[in-house]
Order: C-alpha cells, then sequence, then structure tokens
C-alpha cells in the first residue's frame, strides 16, 4: 500500500508537501531563535547552551536536537527525493520542448528547482561553518556560538552565501507554501486569496528575519 502511494506522483506531491511544512515549521523556530542574537552574547550563548538540553533529565544532553536533527535529514532527504522523481517523470512525460516558450508561471515557479539546490549546497556549507566549524573563518570556537556568527558575517563570502541562500529560501517558500496548501486540499477558489497572502508573508518574514542576523553584524549593530 504504502509502496502504491509513493509511485504515484499524487503520492509524491503529498511527500513534499508534508515535508516541506515540517521544514517551514523548523525555519519559523530557527528564525525566531536567530533573532536573540540581538540580545547580546549572554542571551544568545544561553539560547544555544538550552537547546542541547531540552528534554533533561528524561532526555540525555543534546538527545533531544538529535531527534530533531534526525527528523529534519528525513525530511530534507524525502523533499528531494520526491522533487527530483517529480521533475524526472514530468520530462519523461514531455520529451520535446515546445517551438514557441511563453511561461505562464512566475518567477518563483520556475527557479524552484534551482532554488532547491542552491538551498542542498548551503545547507552543507551552513552545517561545515557554524556546526562542525571545518570551514569557519578565524578558527571555531565550541561552546561560543555568538562569536562564530560574528566571525562568519565579518567576512564577505560569509555575508554573500547567506543572503543570497535566504533569497532563494524566499521564493521556494512563497512557492512552495501555496503549492503544498493545493496539494494537501487545503486550497479553494475562496481560500486562495488568504493562502497566497499568508505565503508572501511567511516568504517576507523569514527572508528579513534571517538576513537582519548578517546586516546586523555589517552595521555594527551586532558586534
Amino acid at each position: 500500500m504504502a509502496r502504491t502511494v509513493w509511485d504515484s506522483s499524487v503520492g509524491k506531491k503529498t511527500v513534499m508537501a508534508v515535508s516541506g511544512l515540517v521544514m517551514l515549521a523548523y525555519l519559523v523556530v530557527h528564525m525566531l531563535g536567530n533573532l536573540k542574537i540581538f540580545f547580546g552574547a549572554g542571551e544568545f550563548d544561553h539560547y544555544a547552551h538550552w537547546l542541547r538540553t531540552i528534554g533533561e533529565p528524561f532526555m540525555h544532553y543534546e538527545w533531544t536536537l538529535w531527534v530533531v536533527r534526525v527528523v529534519l535529514v528525513a525530511a530534507v532527504v524525502a523533499h528531494a527525493v520526491s522533487a527530483y522523481q517529480l521533475s524526472r517523470r514530468d520530462i519523461k512525460a514531455r520529451p520535446s520542448k515546445y517551438v514557441h516558450k511563453k511561461p505562464r508561471t512566475s518567477y518563483a515557479t520556475r527557479t524552484m528547482r534551482w532554488g532547491g539546490i542552491i538551498l542542498g549546497l548551503f545547507i552543507v556549507w551552513h552545517i561545515l561553518d557554524l556546526t562542525t566549524g571545518t570551514v569557519h573563518p578565524g578558527g571555531f570556537q565550541s561552546g561560543h556560538p555568538y562569536q562564530n556568527v560574528i566571525d562568519t558575517f565579518s567576512t564577505w563570502y560569509g555575508n554573500a552565501v547567506y543572503i543570497v541562500a535566504m533569497l532563494a529560501l524566499g521564493l521556494h517558500v512563497r512557492h512552495g507554501f501555496w503549492s503544498a496548501a493545493q496539494t494537501l486540499g487545503v486550497g479553494s477558489r475562496t481560500r486562495d486569496r488568504a493562502l497566497k497572502a499568508t505565503a508572501n508573508l511567511l516568504a517576507l518574514v523569514l527572508t528579513v528575519g534571517f538576513i537582519s542576523v548578517p546586516v546586523g553584524v555589517m552595521t555594527g549593530v551586532v558586534s
């Protein structure tokens, strides 16, 4: 039964929608946590430490954080695999290109594929930069997330990579939220306007919220 659902286009779109909403919920929480950096090093570092102690003493140190990571990895993989397979299925269904190209989709829709690739590469870079410290500039300091963020956004390439990725994220969320609503049967003629407005608002809030951190470092508001 599960295999039959997965093999269908509707099943893959449903997997994309559900996994996308899981990631969206995480992004909202993650953005709110990032904004704590504007309250100073003590507040931000305390928040980062708290993330590792959620659920104690029932959960051991970092266990809850690892549960979240595993769920996110599963969501990212499910989202990427279903998107790739749907894309390949669409290409096979239309093997020849149209003679007259008249794109009717929005810019966000046409760039969903490249946006996904950009975000995938960014996730890898972000982990290597601020989680493992492998590519971190100036020396990674374990247990000092505030200083690590300052180090990253004190470089032009750190800012460039992050801002480009967050702009791609905004476009992805803008189209993806509305598309997920349609797939899950929430959309309707009367709700479409509200859903599109919600998608635009989410995309704007997330983009501005995430980008405000590197901008804060660049302008000296966060130092």
